[in-house]
């Protein structure tokens, strides 16, 4: 199994078909979340040429921080440092500078296809450094310096 850190948006309000330029009212808080791929079953279903969704959709596959940070703590959403240690050591370190797409970009687009509603999460995108967790890994989940997300692999 593989993880990859990402900020995950919470949404405020419904929302279908958002401009972009009007994205940044549908979400108030930014929280953190680690994507879970099985790598495994995502080569198996591959192999076959069937959807591998089931890779990615699993119990546990996507925990996300209780705690969420008010946008307005940060003075640049587009200068947001957030990072991941496995075992205390940090393998996953990124800046929303570097993503390819704005959250309000995300938020436009997502809602094109799907309807957003009032608690819906968004995950945002990874930093490099995906790697492969173990049985009795522990892994830490940051925003800037503050710890929100602490999980053991069982």
């Amino acid at each position: 199994m593989q993880h990859e850190v990402e900020i995950v948006l919470r949404i405020d309000k419904v929302g279908k078909n958002i401009e972009e330029q009007f994205a940044y009212k549908y979400y108030s808080e930014i929280g953190i979340g680690i994507d879970f791929t099985a790598r495994d079953l995502q080569a198996q279903l591959k192999s076959k040429g069937l959807p591998w969704e089931l890779a990615k959709a699993f119990d546990g596959s996507a925990p996300v921080s209780e705690k969420f940070i008010p946008k307005n703590n940060f003075p640049d959403l587009k200068n947001i440092n957030f990072s991941l240690k496995v075992n205390n050591i940090e393998k996953q370190n990124g800046n929303t500078s570097l993503m390819l797409f704005s959250f309000d970009y995300i938020i436009s687009f997502v809602s094109k296809y799907i309807t957003l509603k009032k608690g819906d999460l968004i995950f945002t995108g990874t930093p490099a450094g995906v790697n492969a967790v173990q049985v009795g890994d522990t892994l830490e989940a940051f925003i800037e310096n503050e710890s929100l997300l602490q999980i053991k692999i069982k």
